[in-house]
Formats: structure tokens, sequence, C-alpha cells
């Protein structure tokens, strides 16, 4: 009743922490002096356009509660998660961290487990329109696997017709109820007890194209370094959905570029391509019911909506050394409409929000915690700033620039143009507009605060599954 009851708390609790970050600001401008503006002058432009402009600053205890504010939020969260991430690497105690690169290579100092061998798992739910590009992408690689399964889960189309016409195997899930967790769960069962600990099992989503060297970076990396659990891929978005699928496209481009600036360190091994050590899934599955959540047995959580997220803590939680290389880049879907984009995100976040509410406060979940309430902050900012935006165009009979905030404002967009410029020119030229991203980011707000409000009224989640037309997808990154 008590795990409950805080998993249904976790997205107040979240609210609370952004709101009393917001407050603190807030107080610090609320307490500034506002008499000591300056006069608003009059300039000239060109000779020809006049216009009004003031050089109000903020005042030195603003600027400085901003700038503490933020210091301490990232930089505070960093060190945290460096500290948390050494002492995982350095851990001996095998029952809480059975994957912790020390205990791993303790125990494979000296033993050869045979080469890499790659087994792919393919879950697909009536995926025939999507499923050959995936097949084509992978048996195209510089490095082939050595065996891939389409997992065919509750299929009514030709899905399993397309896998055999490419020669590779099908399993069909058998009574599966819990959707891509539950069939996954029903072929690892299987195949999982017969592989060699430096064996390597590869989930791909059945609407995903591979670069042609990710396998080879994959099995490269997993070779040079017995301690690594799990790679994710980073993603892309697939051409197509005109500007919705544009702002979707600088979004991944922005994300993966953070990966890189990590080097490597993921936030989520995502569901769109990773590859898992057969030891490590192994000890998430015995691990379940125990230090960790879940069945016993299962290696996915069949209760989490964003199975992958949920593996992801699963592993950290564990121990396990995760990263996503920047040679490891993959194509993906994109949402055509905005229903199936809020479907999407609600599951995401719901997920998110859940998972954090399972595992609870810990060590492993610090950053994840950190990063809801880094989104419960934006929310406010940028919902205040917008409004504030409204409100002055509804008081002023005049507008008046401010050459400080109109600096900002400048920094910002050239940072989101930076950040996307490997993308194209469609995605400088929407980064440099600034509104319609920011409009897309309330979009995504709103998708936020509808997950918080579901999960605290207990509301049961739902997948939701979005039909895919058949497209041919190239990575286009610069």
């Amino acid at each position: 009743m008590g795990v409950q009851f805080f998993s249904r708390s976790v997205g107040l609790l979240v609210a609370a922490a952004a709101c009393s970050a917001a407050t603190v600001l807030w107080v610090a401008v609320a307490s500034d002096d506002p008499t000591s503006a300056n006069a608003v002058d009059e300039g000239v432009l060109f000779g020809v356009w006049t216009y009004l402009y003031a050089l109000d600053l903020p005042s030195p205890r603003v600027l400085l509660a901003a700038v503490a504010l933020a210091i301490f939020f990232a930089a505070g969260i960093a060190l945290i998660e460096r500290r948390v991430t050494n002492k995982s690497r350095r851990s001996s105690d095998y029952l809480a961290t059975p994957l912790a690169p020390k205990i791993v290579m303790e125990a494979t100092r000296g033993v050869f487990a045979g080469p890499v061998a790659i087994t792919v798992l393919i879950p697909a739910y009536n995926e025939e329109a999507s499923l050959s590009a995936t097949l084509s992408s992978l048996l195209s690689q510089s490095h082939r696997p050595e065996r891939v399964i389409v997992v065919a889960d509750n299929c009514t189309d030709g899905t399993a017709a397309v896998a055999r016409s490419h020669g590779v195997e099908v399993f069909e899930s058998v009574g599966n109820t819990k959707k891509k967790a539950g069939a996954l769960n029903q072929v690892l069962a299987r195949i999982l007890p017969d592989q060699g600990d430096n064996d390597i099992v590869m989930i791909v989503d059945a609407d995903t194209t591979l670069d042609a060297g990710f396998l080879a970076a994959g099995v490269a990396r997993f070779t040079n370094d017995r301690a690594l659990m799990a790679i994710g891929g980073l993603f892309y978005g697939e051409p197509g959905a005109g500007l919705l699928g544009q702002m979707q496209r600088n979004e991944y481009v922005r994300y993966s570029t953070q990966i890189k600036r990590r080097r490597g360190m993921v936030f989520v091994l995502t569901g769109t391509a990773s590859m898992f050590r057969s030891r490590a899934l192994r000890a998430v599955a015995s691990s379940r019911g125990g230090t960790i959540p879940g069945n016993h047995g299962d290696v996915y959580d069949t209760l989490a909506l964003t199975e992958d997220n949920e593996l992801t803590i699963a592993l950290k939680s564990l121990g396990a050394l995760i990263i996503s290389p920047s040679e490891c880049t993959v194509v993906t879907e994109v949402m055509p409409t905005l229903r199936s984009l809020w479907v999407q995100r609600l599951r995401w976040q719901r997920g998110a929000l859940e998972n954090i509410g399972a595992y609870g406060l810990t060590p492993s979940t610090l950053r994840y915690w950190a990063q809801q309430l880094g989104i419960g902050y934006s929310v406010i900012a940028l919902t205040a700033f917008l409004c504030l935006v409204v409100l002055t165009f509804l008081s002023v009979t005049h507008w008046v620039w401010f050459p400080f905030w109109l600096s900002i404002g400048t920094v910002f967009t050239i940072e989101r143009v930076v950040s996307v410029w490997k993308a194209g020119w469609a995605a400088r030229v929407l980064a440099a507009a600034v509104i319609p991203e920011l409009l897309f980011d309330m979009y995504l707000h709103a998708v936020y605060i509808k997950g918080i409000i579901d999960i605290t009224r207990g509301e049961q989640g739902s997948w939701g599954h979005v039909q895919q037309r058949s497209t041919v997808r190239s990575i286009e990154t610069g």
C-alpha cells in the first residue's frame, strides 16, 4: 500500500520541488526595487525607424539568485552523479551490484568466453509496412548478426511473412497480454539459457533502421571492454511529417549532441536499438522481485509503460556500465500528427514518473528525479515568460527594447541554431525562428502536466500504437 501511495504521489513531489525552486527565484525578483528603473530613451535607426529603449539591468541580487540556482542545480547534480558512478564502479557487493565493473572484471579475468556473437530480437506488432527496411539495414551491416529473430506479437497482418521472406527466424508470442515487454520476455526465456557470457542480445524496434557500421562499432566496444554491459543507439528522426516532423528531428539531434558531450553517458538505453550482454539480462531477471522491482525471472518489467527506461534504471541499479557511442546511430519514426505525438509522449512521461516512483529516491535514480524536476521548472519558467510577453503586448502603447534581454535572447537563439546545425538548413531555419519551437515545447509541457495529473489520480496508462506507412529511411545528420 505504501509503495502504491508513493508511486501515485511522485508527480506531486516533483511538481512541489519545481514550484519551490521557482519560488526562490520569484522571491528574489519580487524583492527588487522597481523605482530604480532607468528612464526610457529614444533612438533612430538608419534615420528612418524611431524606437524606444531602456538600459535597465536586473539588480545584482536577482542576477546572483538566478546564477546561484542554476549552478546549484546543474553542478550539484553533476558532482553527485560522478560520485555515484565512481562508487558503483568500485563496488564489491555482489548481491546488490552484481554487474559492477570491479566484480565483472574479477569474475572474467583470464577467462575467454568466445568471440562476441549477436542475436537480434525485433519485437513487432503489425509492422509489415516498416519491417522490410529494418531487416535490410540489419542484414547489410558490415558486421552481420549471427541470428535475427522477429518477435511477432499478436500480429494480424503480414509481419511474419515479411520476416520469412528475408530469411530470418520468426517467434510468435503465445497468449501474450503484456505488450512489447511480455513478448520479449517470452523469447528471452527461451534463448538466454543457451547464451554465453560474451554473447550479445540486441533489441531493435521494427520501425528503426541502423547505419551500416552500428554492429561493428558495438562489437568493438564489447570486445575491448569486458566490464561494458550495454550499448544504446543515438537516434535521429526519419524524413517527412512536415513541420511537426522537423521539430521532432531537431529535438532528437539536440539529445544526441548532449549525449556526445557526456562522452556516451546515456540517460536511457533507447528501445529503438540497444545491445546487451546476456550476463546483464540474466542478472536483471534473477534480481527482479528482490533488489529491483518486477516479477522474478522476467527481463522486462511488464508493469512499466516505458520498458526501455525501466531496464536502464534496473541495469544502473545493479551497477552496470552502459554507454551510447557516437558511432552507433539509427533512424527512427517521427509522429505524423499532434494526436499521435500526444499519445507517444504521454506514455513516455507517465512511464518515466512511474519508474522513479517504483524505484524510489536512490543514488541510481537521482539523475532521473533531477531530470523530472528540471522539466517541471522549465514548465513554470516558459509559461511565466510567455504570459509576461502577452501581458506586455496588451498593456503598453509603445514597445520598448531592452538591450540586456535582447542580448540574452540572441545568445539563446544562437545556441538553438548551433545545436541543430549538422541536421541541415531546414533544422537551422526552424531553430532561428524560435517561436515554433517554443510552441512545441509548450505542447510537450502540457503532456508533462497531464502525466502528473493522471498518475496522481491513479488513472491507468495506455500504450498506444501508431500504424506506420512504408518508408525508405536514411540517416541525414550533416
